[in-house]
């Protein structure tokens, strides 16, 4: 069963070279072990969603370029769909992004 995944959750995308930590900015009230949940607007390049070091699509440094986040919860956080462990966002260069590792305690859906 998929889990909720919080600020600090690392990142990683399949055409970048290196994880990066989620910081979420879209809401500030609900929080699991201390660290804000993450919704589906947690997706600003370089807010949000950090370079993930070089970029082999453009053979270069990553500039992330998030569209929309998928699979998200059916459940919402002021009216912005909650991430899940198994949330995907592409990327508009042409990389998905994805969770590599949760940073907290998960609570099931």
């Amino acid at each position: 069963m998929a889990k909720h995944i919080t600020d600090t959750t690392q990142l990683k995308c399949n055409k970048g070279a290196s994880p990066a930590p989620l910081t979420v900015t879209s809401q500030s009230f609900m929080s699991i072990d201390g660290k804000l949940q993450a919704t589906e607007e947690d997706k600003q390049p370089n807010t949000n969603i950090k370079p993930f070091g070089i970029c082999s699509v453009l053979r270069s440094s990553c500039t992330p370029s998030p569209i929309k986040w998928n699979n998200t919860s059916d459940f919402e956080i002021d009216g912005k769909k909650e991430l899940l462990d198994n949330s995907t966002c592409q990327c508009s260069i042409g990389g998905k992004i994805s969770v590599v590792q949760p940073a907290q305690n998960f609570v099931e859906e």
